[in-house]
């Protein structure tokens, strides 16, 4: 770095001629022996010695003024310099520190671009999911539509379960008859021994009674379809009118519908079906067994609309 210091200036000062010089002084000091022409050729002479003399000065003060100027100039240089300096220094700190968080908002923006990308397919995912669940919302309303119809229709059977049974409670508690739920229907147990003599069709009187008191309450059940089912126990017939027990129980499930009928019945409500020894309630290696297996059942049939299936449960 050159040197702050400001040049020093010589300044050269015009020598007079020596002779002339004592000759001016001589004069002055002793005027009396010079002539006047020669001293005011002397005084001319150092005037104008004084006059540069001035002049020198002046262009020294000048000159210093100028180099005071320069050196100002010079200290202003060098502070903008220093400041110049520092500001690059702060620059390059700066630079730096920018880099720095260039690096950092970069990994941050691929974090985000990730995390982004992520739950793009995170929501085309859940998007998917929401169709699936939709539909599967709809299938469950519409289970549970087709759970409380089956509900209601339960409870309107159970309700016309109870009044039924209610208008039997005589014969119930007479033992002329029972009354069970099977598959879901009311069933009205009737006694072979007390409706039919052993391997025959025809009706006892005390079964022609017990079947009139029933046919009463049957014609009190409006819009409600009855089943009268025949069925006996495992022991081969002996009669040679009926070929097999299927032939006698249905034989048998006829004659109680002419009956019921008889009593006022609708046909329209009665249907008879015969199942021999296929629909068995107890085992048939017991006389006892067998006596229960031997019956005529009467089933409420259910109305269409109460036939709600359940929905199937995945």
């Amino acid at each position: 770095m050159p040197s702050s210091e400001p040049p020093t200036r010589s300044l050269s000062i015009p020598r007079l001629p020596t002779p002339l010089v004592a000759t001016a002084i001589a004069c002055v000091l002793l005027p009396a022996c010079v002539r006047k022409d020669l001293y005011d050729a002397a005084l001319a002479d150092t005037s104008a010695v004084r006059a540069q003399l001035a002049a020198m000065t002046d262009r020294e003060k000048a000159d210093q003024a100028k180099i005071d100027e320069l050196q100002r100039s010079l200290s202003a240089a060098q502070n903008k310099l220093q400041d110049f300096t520092q500001k690059q220094s702060d620059l390059s700190t700066a630079d730096h520190n920018l880099q720095a968080e260039l690096d950092q908002s970069t990994a941050i923006n691929a974090n985000l671009r990730a995390e982004l990308e992520r739950l793009g397919k995170n929501v085309d995912s859940m998007l998917r999911e929401k169709g699936t669940l939709s539909k599967a919302l709809d299938d469950a309303k519409m289970r549970l539509d087709e759970l409380r119809k089956a509900q209601a229709a339960a409870e309107a059977r159970a309700q016309l379960f109870e009044q039924f049974v209610q208008k039997l409670k005589k014969m119930i508690d007479a033992g002329q008859l029972k009354v069970a739920i099977r598959n879901g229907k009311l069933v009205i147990q009737l006694p072979n021994d007390v409706l039919f003599a052993s391997g025959h069709t025809e009706l006892k009187p005390a079964g022609k009674d017990s079947l009139t008191q029933l046919a009463h309450v049957i014609a009190s059940v409006h819009d409600r379809q009855f089943q009268v089912a025949g069925h006996t126990d495992n022991v081969p017939i002996q009669a040679s009118r009926y070929a097999s027990n299927w032939e006698l129980s249905t034989a048998r499930a006829l004659e109680v519908v002419k009956l019921l009928v008889a009593q006022g019945v609708a046909p329209r409500q009665l249907s008879a079906a015969g199942y021999g020894e296929f629909d068995p309630i107890a085992p048939n290696d017991t006389p006892d067994g067998r006596g229960k297996n031997r019956r005529i059942e009467i089933t409420l049939q259910p109305n269409l609309n109460e036939l709600v299936a359940a929905p199937e449960i995945k």
